[in-house]
C-alpha cells in the first residue's frame, strides 16, 4: 500500500504542473477512507468514483467536510436516482436518454444537475460516448425542448489505453476542436487526460484532468 505520507507531496507535485485554469480531480476509486482524509487534509476537495454505490457510502462518510463528488464511470438509467443525491458534477453522460432521465430525476428532487456529454474520441469500441452526430442531435433537440433542471457544463472523453503520444494528441485534439465548435458562453469544462496521459491533455486544451494512480498509487 502507499506510504499515506506522500500523498500531500504527490498533490502538491501535480498542481505545481499544471496551469492554473485545469482542475484537478482525484480519482478515489476503491480507495479507503483513510487515504481519501489525507487527500482532503491537503485541500484536495475535487474526488471522483466511478460506482454510485461506493460514491454515496463514502459521501456520507465525510458528510460535514465540503468535498466537491464528481461520478466519472458509466452510469446506467436506473441508477441516476441515487448519483444525483451527491454528484457535484456527472462526467459520463453518453446518450439523449441518459440526460433526460437526469433531467427528469433532478427536476422530481428539487435539485439542481451538472453534467458533462461524452464524446467517444477512443479507437477502443468498449469504451463509452456519443459520436459527433448524437452530440449534435442530442444539442439540436435541446433548442426547442430545453431541460428544467440540468446544466451541461462541457463535454469529456477518453483517449485510447497507448503509449503513442501522436494518437493521443490526435485523439484530444478531436474532442477540443468540438467543444470549441459546439461550446456556448456558458460551457466551462473540456474533461480530458488522466494519470498517463494528461500533459498532452492539457496541451491540447483540457480544463479538467482525473488522476488516480499518479496520487493514490496502483490498486
Amino acid at each position: 500500500m502507499i506510504n499515506t505520507s506522500s500523498i500531500s507531496d504527490r498533490l502538491h507535485e501535480l498542481k505545481t504542473a499544471l496551469p492554473e485554469h485545469v482542475k484537478l480531480v482525484a480519482v478515489s476509486k476503491t480507495k479507503p477512507v483513510e487515504l481519501l482524509q489525507e487527500a482532503l487534509d491537503a485541500g484536495q476537495l475535487d474526488l471522483g468514483e466511478n460506482r454510485v454505490q461506493e460514491m454515496n457510502s463514502k459521501a456520507e462518510h465525510f458528510a460535514g467536510q465540503p468535498v466537491r463528488w464528481h461520478h466519472i464511470g458509466h452510469l446506467q438509467t436506473k441508477k441516476v436516482k441515487q448519483v444525483i443525491r451527491h454528484a457535484h458534477l456527472i462526467h459520463a453522460v453518453d446518450s439523449n436518454r441518459l440526460l433526460a432521465e437526469i433531467d427528469k430525476r433532478s427536476e422530481n428532487a428539487g435539485i439542481q444537475s451538472r453534467v458533462l456529454l461524452q464524446l467517444h474520441i477512443a479507437q477502443e469500441e468498449q469504451k463509452h460516448g456519443m459520436t459527433e452526430e448524437e452530440l449534435d442531435m442530442t444539442l439540436n433537440a435541446l433548442v426547442s425542448s430545453p431541460m428544467r433542471s440540468t446544466k451541461i457544463c462541457g463535454l469529456m472523453g477518453m483517449a485510447t489505453y497507448t503509449d503513442d503520444a501522436v494518437q493521443l494528441t490526435r485523439e484530444f485534439k478531436s474532442l477540443r476542436t468540438l467543444f470549441d465548435r459546439y461550446n456556448p458562453d456558458h460551457w466551462d469544462t473540456c474533461s480530458m487526460g488522466m494519470s498517463g496521459d494528461w500533459r498532452i491533455a492539457v496541451d491540447e486544451g483540457s480544463t479538467l484532468v482525473r488522476v488516480g494512480s499518479a496520487i493514490f498509487g496502483s490498486r
